[in-house]
């Protein structure tokens, strides 16, 4: 029998031949990896034994918790008939339950489903639908090729994900690969690029918006947003109305709304789909994350009747949507994908969010007294609490800092896990979290962002006063 690598060894081998994401390797081999072996509902079990609640869902993919029974059995089962078969001339079961169950449960008005394997190839499939639509449906207006996307928006890594996206930490390298695109200014109400407050302001960002759209709607394709929350951006919260003046503006201007639920589908919201808070169907709707409960790839784009009906033809004619992965409909995907949609009504899972919904909320109160603490932004189940350096000012921490890095090791100390995006402390339990482990979570990020912030602060004012101070 073969015996089981230890830490040690499993260290080595990853500092000797893995290349983490989003990772700076030469710091990362300076210490020891956490190496995750087992999980159970909401917490990651290390593999020395250690237990941590798991506060961002693993990448914000988990839903129902880890190694819950009923998604299990469902890749048992399906393992027990086939792992894999193509879609390409071919169909299988559970991707056609799959489309089923979508669509019975996305925003009325979409009906068709496209596979694919992740959050990017969802975007991608989406934006190469919309311009093919566009030749197919108005061939006067093949000019209709570009996409508008918000400021600071992640859409995914894959280029035309990149081209679409605002993050230029991440994409700045890569823009002489991507396709030229429009930008508007997020609703970024804490950092208003318009200087204005919330309501006073009466939206006003949507005006931008409005203005790209009536000079260059001729030449757009699509608006692509992630519809309420901009979760990459450190969970930047739209105001109340902005996604339907959103729909609203693209049916006027005859251009395709394309929502990005990647990060605030399934349950996340408190609602399946975040759209579904404001009655709003989007034209086209990317899925992924949370699709398969966190147990594998699996990307969907949801489309109208309208932008389907426009790929048929006869053969000749060229109409078909000539693209597709290999695992597109995979079957062990679809099927825990079926059980994790009907957990969502076997569980009550969405009526019993709502009460942690509103205790996440009260737990949160006392961080904002925090004189680091600038803003605190929820929806749902998802949170972001931006660190600055003042708070009268909003003057932010310099990146190089690393606050929200510096606080994540501290609550992985304390038994939490958390992976935060710059100065922004990022939580999205898993939906199965309780209310004690909530109070639980919050109370150690209360805890890690004092002993950060706080006590350096402490540490300069006493040293000023000349008092020594151990820091």
């Amino acid at each position: 029998m073969t015996r089981r690598p230890t830490t040690a060894q499993l260290t080595r081998w990853d500092h000797a031949h893995l290349w983490h994401p989003f990772t700076q390797m030469q710091e990362w081999v300076q210490e020891p990896p956490l190496i995750i072996t087992r999980g159970q509902g909401p917490y990651l079990i290390d593999s020395e034994g250690r237990r941590y609640l798991d506060g961002v869902s693993s990448m914000w993919v988990n839903v129902h918790g880890h190694r819950h029974p009923w998604l299990d059995q469902a890749l048992r089962r399906q393992l027990g008939l086939i792992a894999h078969s193509t879609l390409l001339g071919l169909s299988n079961p559970p991707a056609i339950r799959l489309a089923r169950e979508l669509i019975r449960m996305a925003p009325r008005g979409l009906t068709r489903v496209f596979f694919s394997d992740n959050g990017s190839t969802a975007v991608e499939v989406a934006l190469k639908m919309a311009v093919q639509y566009w030749q197919q449906r108005a061939p006067q207006a093949v000019s209709k090729r570009t996409f508008l996307h918000l400021s600071q928006s992640y859409h995914g890594d894959t280029v035309g994900a990149v081209s679409v996206g605002g993050m230029d930490l991440f994409h700045a390298r890569f823009r002489s690969l991507c396709f030229e695109t429009l930008t508007a200014d997020a609703p970024y109400c804490y950092r208003c690029p318009l200087t204005l407050t919330y309501p006073d302001c009466r939206m006003a960002c949507v005006e931008p918006v409005e203005r790209i759209l009536a000079e260059r709607h001729a030449d757009l394709a699509g608006v692509i947003v992630e519809p309420l929350v901009q979760a990459a951006a450190g969970i930047v919260t739209a105001p109340p109305g902005y996604l339907t003046h959103l729909r609203k503006l693209c049916t006027t201007y005859g251009v395709l709304l394309i929502a990005d639920e990647v990060a605030t589908g399934f349950g996340r919201t408190g609602r399946l789909f975040a759209c579904q808070h404001e009655g709003v169907t989007p034209d086209l709707m990317a899925l992924s994350k949370g699709l398969t409960g966190g147990y594998l790839p699996l990307g969907a784009t949801l489309a109208t009747e309208e932008i389907y009906s426009a790929f048929l033809g006869n053969f000749a004619e060229w109409k078909t949507f000539f693209h597709g992965h290999s695992y597109t409909g995979n079957p062990l995907g679809c099927a825990v994908a079926l059980a994790n949609l009907d957990l969502f009504r076997r569980e009550r899972r969405l009526p019993k969010l709502q009460p942690k919904i509103r205790a996440l909320r009260r737990y949160l109160k006392p961080l904002a007294e925090r004189p680091h603490v600038g803003d605190i932004r929820q929806c749902g189940f998802m949170v972001g609490i931006e660190l600055v350096k003042d708070r009268d000012t909003r003057a932010a921490y310099p990146l190089e800092d690393r606050i929200g890095h510096r606080v994540a090791r501290v609550a992985r100390d304390l038994g939490l896990l958390i992976r935060p995006l710059g100065n922004v402390i990022v939580l999205m339990p898993p939906l199965i979290m309780s209310l004690a482990d909530v109070n639980r979570m919050v109370t150690i990020i209360n805890r890690a962002i004092a002993a950060v912030t706080e006590d350096a602060t402490t540490a300069t004012t006493r040293l000023r006063k000349g008092v020594a101070h151990a820091t």
